[in-house]
This record gives structure tokens, C-alpha cells and sequence, in this order.
């Protein structure tokens, strides 16, 4: 059986077989290749992700991680998430629309820029803090709360304006798969 975790972009990579589709044991090898084949990330950094990402696997002395992993609380999966509820209300890595239409809400225009990512993120900040009262964004959490942001416009936008179409980060959040017809 296939898992999932609280990660959009690695689900939809793992959808897609850039990762293997089962969403368990992968490993550094599968990460960096994964991330660097289908959305261009240097290798150095996909190294980076999956040394954090391993920290996920319970399991002394781990050498790859689950999908299903990730959504250990406070170590890569944090509140205040784009399109999950917080660990305090009961699921953390399932999509959730009532959040993402929140998130949404922001994006009033059909290309996000970088101002009004920003502002979603803290909108959903402030939503998780006045609603969650366990409401906690460790620093590793808010650094990768700004990573998680940073992604979607990289990986599915254009890098120079730091501008990406609305529709295929819907499609994202939303399927956890990409659109082909819209990035070819």
C-alpha cells in the first residue's frame, strides 16, 4: 500500500515516479535524483533535504525515510501549513480544502508573485495561532514554512520574476500531481 505525508511536492513526485510510488524507503539516491530530474534542484541542496528528511524515520540509524514519515510533528511537518490542518486538530498530511480555500483566498489574481505568497503564508500563521492552542512554529518549521513557499513558485514558475500561474499551484496543492499540458 502506498503512503502519503504532509508534503506536496514530494507526494506529487512520488505520483509521478520520480520517487518511488509507494512513498517508503527512500533514499538519498532517490531524493537527490528525484529533485534534481523533475524540478532542477542542485544536488547539494537535495543532499540537505534528504539529511533533514531522514530525521523523520523513527528507526535508530536510518538510512532512507517514508512519506508517511514526515508528518512526525515539529520536525519537518509544522502548523500553520498552506493546505493541512495542525497536528493539534487531528491530521496533519491530509489535503485539506477548507485551508487551502484560505490559503487561495490571497491569490486574487491569476499569477502569484512573491507578495502575495507571502502574504498567504502569514495569513495561515495567524489563522493556526488564533485557532490552535498548542499553536507551535519551531525555527526549523518557519524556515521551512518559507521553503515550502519559496518551492512552489521555483519549481512550477518563472525564477527570474519570481512569478508562477495560479492554476498549476492549485493543481499541485490540489492533486498532488502536476499539469504536463501546462508545463510543456
Amino acid at each position: 500500500m502506498a503512503v502519503r505525508g504532509p508534503c506536496p511536492m514530494l507526494n506529487t513526485l512520488a505520483n509521478h515516479g520520480f520517487l518511488p510510488h509507494s512513498g517508503k524507503n527512500i533514499t538519498e539516491n532517490d531524493t537527490v535524483n528525484a529533485l534534481n530530474a523533475a524540478l532542477n534542484v542542485d544536488r547539494k541542496l537535495g543532499v540537505f533535504l534528504f539529511q533533514h528528511a531522514i530525521t523523520t524515520n523513527p528507526a535508530p540509524n536510518a538510512t532512507d525515510f517514508s512519506l508517511d514519515d514526515l508528518s512526525r510533528h515539529n520536525i519537518l511537518e509544522h502548523d500553520a501549513s498552506l493546505s493541512r490542518g495542525d497536528y493539534y486538530f487531528g491530521d496533519d498530511h491530509t489535503f485539506n480544502q477548507t485551508i487551502f480555500d484560505q490559503t487561495r483566498s490571497y491569490w486574487t489574481v491569476p499569477i502569484i508573485d512573491i507578495e502575495t505568497a507571502a502574504k498567504a503564508r502569514l495569513a495561515r500563521v495567524d489563522t493556526s495561532k488564533a485557532t490552535n492552542p498548542t499553536f507551535n512554529l519551531t525555527t526549523t518549521g518557519t524556515l521551512f514554512s518559507f521553503g515550502e513557499t519559496a518551492a512552489y513558485i521555483i519549481a512550477l514558475g518563472d525564477r527570474e520574476t519570481g512569478t508562477v500561474r495560479r492554476a498549476w499551484v492549485e493543481y499541485l496543492f490540489g492533486k498532488n500531481r502536476v499539469t504536463v499540458q501546462g508545463l510543456v
